[in-house]
């Protein structure tokens, strides 16, 4: 039974960097799918599109800190459950926030093709799910201190 219960702490703590990683490589392509069919139907800029489209990767990262930051003591049958919970729950935020942040940057790419001078205040969507994938690292970081 340990040998289970320690299974699925591991699985919580690489949830924590799994599930980010694919709701960014699906954010990045939708956003990178709209990038490209901009490029076809504007004259410059493209370097806009491609930053944008690049947004979503940072929840990635954020996973990578949360990782780490969970694994500090390590995983043991008393830190498990906290690991399991914890990862799973801000593994499946972090993976929705990458998703919509590519929705909302592929929207900003294919409205500024024709409306240039909106693109700043466009990718503002995106910050704001940028904002909420902060509160998931912090508030990951902050329980981490309280697991096991």
């Amino acid at each position: 039974m340990d040998t289970l219960i320690i299974f699925l702490g591991w699985i919580g703590l690489f949830s924590t960097l799994a599930l980010p990683a694919i709701g960014s490589t699906l954010g990045c392509t939708r956003a990178g799918q709209a990038a490209i069919g901009a490029m076809l139907e504007v004259n410059g800029g493209y370097g806009r599109f491609v930053g944008v489209s690049a947004m979503p990767s940072s929840q990635t990262i954020y996973g990578v800190v949360m990782m780490m930051v969970l694994k500090g003591n390590g995983v043991s049958v008393e830190r498990s459950p906290g690991l399991f919970a914890v990862g799973i729950a801000a593994g499946i935020a972090m993976m929705m926030s990458a998703i919509m942040q590519g929705e909302c940057a592929a929207s900003a790419i294919n409205v500024s093709k024709s409306k240039p001078e909106v693109f700043g205040v466009s990718v503002a969507p995106a910050a704001i799910v940028e904002g909420f994938a902060i509160f998931v690292l912090v508030f990951t970081l902050v329980l981490a201190k309280n697991i096991g």
